[in-house]
């Protein structure tokens, strides 16, 4: 190897920089505070450098009328291939809360940039996952908050959308419902909306909910600020409220969430250590209610309402960095955001057909000792997320027989588990239909107010 005389090192050295961009003096440029017209040149920025694996898209618009802008990376964006599990980001759900906003745009600069460079780690996911991207979802909060900048920026302020509604805590109030099915054994999941939804949320946040109902989710997380923790569900308590105390309030999934927590928690590089902001969390995550209860919150909506897991990320003890920080929160973040991608892909997954082999829609996934079900997206494909072991799955659909199979989880890429159903006997049929029209809900639930805590 060729020795570089001393004296020439100053001389050289911006040239060497050049040469290699993803080094550190040259990447610490890219680190800065996006407003609404920044943040969308650097996303359409990203689908013109990466052409052919991403798409952009925007699922609605702010009160004030800023679009919501996603960017979906995939091999074959814009379509969705059966088998191949939908993955999404959120960030800024409160407006003043800045971190997840910039970390995602980030995030997708750099699966564009390693995609075109070869690495087969970020090939292997862009092909095999579909990944939506929203890295601001209240871009009206945030330009109120970054009008006052990193160093007068209030804990309140900027926190709502523009009619100051705080968004996390303006989803409909589907656990109220679920705890009261609990007592009864009534329906465990996609639980439905009040007859006048539409009219009880604000815009930012109907866009997200009519997202998901066009788009099949399966696992997800919600990119905050104020603490450093990952946050698994349920966030409300099963308990009314009294002061001073908090309780443990479990989903059916409790374990895998505290998987999915920990993956993040683990690969970032200190939010392990539980120590932060002041605040002590084993390993570096919580469940939401043993926190704080909070009511109507987004992370609880998607576990109740669609086939998507979601957590909340709480990043940042600052919730408006400096931008000189920017970029070792981007080194601490980056590979627990990739890690958290990945476990998209673990569990159990099929294609749900007839007779004929024609893929059955809305067909309900059961797992033995897990009261939480699945069900078939319109491809006719399932995903079920799930620790390794073994599990008893039945799958079920209108006008069908049940089918039950046994499965082995293990700890790598997810089990593929096909189900061919027949046609049900007609007195089935309509035994079938009369169990159906009972899980029906009753049109109004009782809500409660919560706590403004950083979630």
């Amino acid at each position: 190897m060729t020795r570089i005389p001393a004296l020439l090192l100053p001389l050289l050295l911006p040239l060497l920089l050049l040469s290699c961009p993803g080094t550190l003096a040259a990447r610490t440029a890219d680190f800065q505070h996006h407003r609404y017209e920044e943040m969308v040149r650097a996303l359409f920025a990203v689908q013109s450098e990466c052409p052919y694996v991403t798409r952009i898209y925007s699922i609605g618009r702010s009160a004030q009328g800023r679009h919501l802008y996603v960017l979906e990376i995939s091999d074959n964006p814009g379509i969705h291939e059966a088998l191949e599990p939908e993955f999404k980001y959120v960030g800024n759900m409160h407006g003043n809360e800045v971190l997840g906003r910039e970390l995602l745009i980030q995030l997708a600069k750099f699966l564009c940039e390693e995609y075109r460079a070869g690495n087969e780690r970020v090939t292997r996911l862009i092909h095999d996952t579909r990944i939506h991207i929203l890295p601001s979802m209240n871009p009206d909060g945030y330009e109120v908050a970054a009008q006052q900048g990193p160093e007068f920026n209030g804990y309140l302020v900027g926190r709502g959308n523009s009619r100051e509604v705080d968004l996390n805590r303006n989803f409909p109030d589907l656990n109220a419902l679920l705890y009261y099915y609990e007592k009864s054994n009534g329906r465990n999941h996609h639980l439905p909306l009040p007859d006048n939804w539409e009219e009880q949320v604000e815009p930012e946040t109907m866009s997200v909910i009519k997202w998901m109902q066009n788009y099949n989710f399966i696992l997800s997380a919600n990119l905050h600020g104020g603490a450093v923790v990952a946050n698994y569900p349920f966030d409300k308590s099963r308990e009314a409220r009294i002061r001073g105390k908090t309780t443990y309030s479990a989903t059916p999934d409790d374990k895998i969430f505290k998987k999915l927590a920990r993956t993040y928690s683990y690969a970032h590089s200190w939010m392990h250590k539980g120590w932060n902001c002041g605040d002590y969390f084993d390993e570096g995550i919580t469940n939401g209610a043993r926190w704080y209860s909070l009511s109507k919150g987004m992370q609880d909506f998607n576990y109740l309402y669609s086939n998507c897991f979601e957590i909340t990320l709480e990043l940042s003890c600052d919730k408006f960095p400096p931008a000189s920080a920017l970029h070792r929160e981007w080194i601490g973040n980056r590979e627990a955001l990739i890690s958290y991608l990945e476990q998209v892909h673990h569990g159990v997954k099929g294609m749900v057909y007839d007779e004929n082999n024609n893929p059955i829609r809305d067909a309900e996934v059961a797992v033995a000792g897990i009261n939480h079900d699945m069900t078939s997206g319109a491809d006719g494909d399932y995903f079920r997320l799930l620790l390794p072991g073994t599990y008893t799955l039945t799958v079920s659909a209108p006008g069908h027989q049940a089918s039950t199979k046994q499965v082995t989880v293990g700890p790598a890429e997810a089990i593929v588990l096909n189900f061919s159903l027949k046609a049900a006997p007609k007195a089935i049929n309509q035994n079938l239909k009369s169990q159906h029209s009972n899980k029906k809900a009753p049109s109004t639930t009782k809500v409660s107010l919560s706590n403004p805590g950083p979630r």
